[in-house]
């Protein structure tokens, strides 16, 4: 499996796979959740299923609460705690759409404006056409950019990955390895979930700018909201205290070895993967984004301004760094997943930002026992976990 097919695998656990569950008995009605008690299970359950840890922040109309299960280190047996940080993954994502959205709002780009007249010749090669790309197609999928991730030369598809964790890689070389590719349909044609998309935002706003995209995100983002957990490593590949540790196993091993895969040179993600941050951090960038504290009412609008997500199943529509999503409860809910490797995440809130959650497992294979889904039910509609999730 690949890592963009685990990726998309992710999103679809999270909320496609959620749309289809059946609502277990004694599930309360959707609305505040006083006592967290069905999340709190349902990161109990995520452990008993194999997941080592696991680490939520909700709030809701009685506050904040903090839940955590299992280990976030499994040789000291250490507890997930509040403060850790982790490998956020491709939340990543909606850090650069809203930096995108802010030049915009400056009058500094358009998003209509086309990938040529920003990368001259970046977006070139085996069918690719940078003046047929929009800025707009790149934050909502709809590019038909190829995903670099599929490029073997990555190494990222199975176990010689540990020989390669600390190769460093530029954003050049990496759109590169996507030009080597044929696009998967003509701009606006379609939709596929991209990671090469996002690289080439940043890369728009570094030429913008004139500076690097993650300066702009700290000046931006970072230091309005006192986001003192988050950060954009580049090529460090340790994560900052306090953290624990992150684990994986590699489709291609038939032992199923559990590696720990903490450290490793994060630059293959670059912006499309690489932020570190906490629960704390990235429920107080949901909660200013969604109420106006990042954008204005007219960008804001267009981040929000969805197109049809069809790889992700019914019920999921893509905006700007932003999907939303229908639940079977009928709440509607705002956000993204992040996945790393060792690590998930998701980050989702309600329209208006009274609900929301934050939550991340200490490892990548816990869509594969639908724990990711399970706490987003748990939370947001109020439904236990099933009892086989609970064994």
């Amino acid at each position: 499996m690949t890592l963009r097919t685990v990726r998309a695998a992710l999103a679809a656990v999270i909320v496609a796979a959620a749309l289809t569950a059946p609502a277990a008995a004694g599930a309360e009605p959707p609305g505040p959740a006083r006592g967290h008690g069905h999340t709190r299970a349902a990161l109990e359950a995520a452990v008993k299923g194999g997941v080592p840890g696991a680490l939520a922040q909700a709030h809701d109309a009685y506050g904040t609460w903090h839940g955590a299960a299992g280990v976030a280190d499994l040789a000291t047996r250490r507890p997930p705690l509040p403060g850790d940080r982790f490998r956020a993954g491709s939340i990543s994502k909606t850090f650069i759409a809203t930096v995108l959205l802010q030049l915009e709002a400056e009058g500094r780009l358009r998003l209509s404006d086309t990938v040529e007249r920003w990368l001259p010749g970046v977006v070139h090669g085996h069918g690719h056409d940078g003046r047929a790309v929009t800025l707009r197609q790149l934050l909502n999928h709809t590019s038909g950019v190829y995903d670099y991730t599929e490029d073997p030369r990555l190494h990222l598809q199975g176990k010689d990955y540990l020989d390669h964790r600390y190769d460093t890689w530029t954003p050049d070389r990496l759109v590169a390895l996507a030009m080597d590719h044929e696009p998967a349909f003509r701009p606006g044609t379609g939709w596929n979930y991209t990671t090469t998309e996002y690289v080439i935002a940043a890369m728009v706003v570094e030429r913008a700018t004139g500076h690097p995209y993650a300066t702009e995100a700290e000046r931006r983002i970072f230091a309005p909201l006192g986001l003192r957990a988050t950060t954009l490593p580049g090529t460090e590949p340790r994560i900052p205290q306090p953290s624990g540790r992150m684990y994986t196993v590699f489709p291609d091993d038939p032992e199923h070895t559990v590696h720990d895969i903490t450290e490793f040179d994060p630059s293959w993600g670059w912006s499309a993967g690489e932020i570190i941050s906490s629960t704390t951090d990235l429920d107080r960038f949901l909660t200013a984004l969604m109420r106006g504290r990042l954008l204005p009412k007219a960008q804001l609008r267009e981040m929000l301004t969805t197109v049809p997500s069809p790889d992700f199943g019914d019920g999921q529509d893509d905006g700007l760094g932003l999907f939303r999503a229908t639940l079977p409860c009928g709440k509607e809910v705002w956000g993204h997943t992040g996945f790393m490797p060792g690590s998930q995440s998701m980050a989702y809130t309600t329209r208006d930002g009274r609900h929301r959650l934050v939550a991340h497992f200490h490892t990548d294979w816990a869509g594969d026992t639908d724990a990711a889904a399970h706490v987003l039910l748990a939370e947001f509609c109020g439904t236990a976990p099933p009892a086989s999730a609970t064994r």
